[in-house]
């Protein structure tokens, strides 16, 4: 099979592989659509350590299931299909607890670091066991499709908060995670939603995508914007999708007493952390990893229209050409926001 294949710091190979078999309890996915993840672009330089060459990366895609491995039931070839990207043992504690994105023993597609390489979906196709599958509402395109995964960790990460409905909102970050933090808070009842970034043209998509303020986060008021448009109570609920000492800090200081604030982003590995006012405020802060099994409300919500998906994704190029178009991305070409592999029709 084709696949693209990272083989040094930012330097990709289009060439061909070993078509993988699935073992028992596994199909194999002939893919369709295949999105690049966030990480993916920042661990193409080696900082991450978590893209060490040669890798196959991948893991936000959807596809067709064309041969099943033994043992395999409720699954037949050529059911549409996307599937989360973390694939859990199903058997250690926090499984047995419903908190699969905890896994102790979990395995992410498209990473190689110290501990694993897990060859993902920028190929013609991967094998995945089928617990971690999930069907298509016909509704769904397979571009759709792809962007279910990063949307579950939006998704999880709303469900952190104790209440949307009816509560002033703060998204610190609009990249992808947090762009969909948008939508699906409004899709959940929220009063007002605030977005911030240092970005101006993603602050422009972020009121396209259901914003209902969207303030500068580099400027010197900002923090001031946030507390008059909140009448001066601050915000209810906020969601850090960076992973910053500055966008925990808003977090924080635009926060109201007893706000909720739930850490997505975790760019930077420590922060300068906000203590007397999460003190004097009484605010809960809430970490949010992955998702757990938030696929199917997810597809609900993309299938009724209450998500545009697609609405991200500013380009969609065939898999052979993905290593110079993620190297756009890597370089911050001005109106590439986030593309899509096509890999098969």
């Amino acid at each position: 099979m084709k696949a693209l294949v990272l083989t040094g710091p930012r330097q990709f190979s289009y060439q061909e592989v070993d078509t993988p078999l699935p073992g028992p309890g596994e199909v194999r996915v002939h893919i369709r659509v295949c999105a690049v993840c966030g990480s993916d672009v920042h661990g193409i330089d080696g900082s991450t350590g978590r893209r060490r060459p040669p890798v196959i990366m991948g893991h936000e895609a959807s596809g067709v299931i064309d041969l099943l491995g033994e043992g395999v039931s409720g699954w037949q070839t050529g059911d549409r299909v996307t599937f989360d990207s973390t694939i859990y043992c199903g058997e250690c504690e926090m499984c047995r607890a419903g908190q699969v994105n905890l896994c102790a023993n979990r395995r992410v597609l498209g990473v190689s670091c110290a501990e694993y390489r897990q060859d993902g979906a920028f190929a013609e196709y991967v094998c995945v066991p089928q617990r971690i599958l999930y069907r298509l509402p016909d509704e769904v395109s397979f571009l759709s499709a792809a962007m279910v995964e990063p949307l579950s960790i939006a998704m999880h990460a709303a469900l952190r908060a104790p209440q949307v409905r009816g509560r002033e909102v703060l998204v610190a970050g609009v990249g992808t995670i947090g762009m969909l933090t948008v939508q699906t808070v409004k899709s959940m009842g929220a009063s007002r939603v605030i977005a911030a970034d240092i970005d101006e043209s993603r602050l422009e998509m972020a009121l396209r995508c259901g914003a209902d303020e969207a303030v500068n986060s580099a400027a010197p008021d900002a923090l001031e914007k946030i507390l008059l448009l909140t009448g001066g109570k601050g915000v209810d609920l906020a969601f850090d999708a960076t992973g910053i000492s500055a966008t925990v800090n808003l977090c924080a200081r635009a926060g109201a007493l007893n706000a909720h604030i739930v850490l997505i982003g975790n760019v930077a590995p420590s922060v300068d952390f906000p203590l007397q006012i999460a003190v004097t405020r009484q605010q809960t802060f809430s970490g949010s990893c992955a998702s757990a099994g938030e696929y199917p409300r997810c597809l609900e919500l993309i299938a009724s229209g209450d998500i545009d998906a697609e609405a991200l994704v500013s380009k969609v190029v065939p898999l052979s050409e993905g290593g110079e178009w993620i190297n756009r991305v890597y370089d911050r070409e001005k109106g590439l926001y986030k593309i899509a592999l096509e890999v098969s029709r």
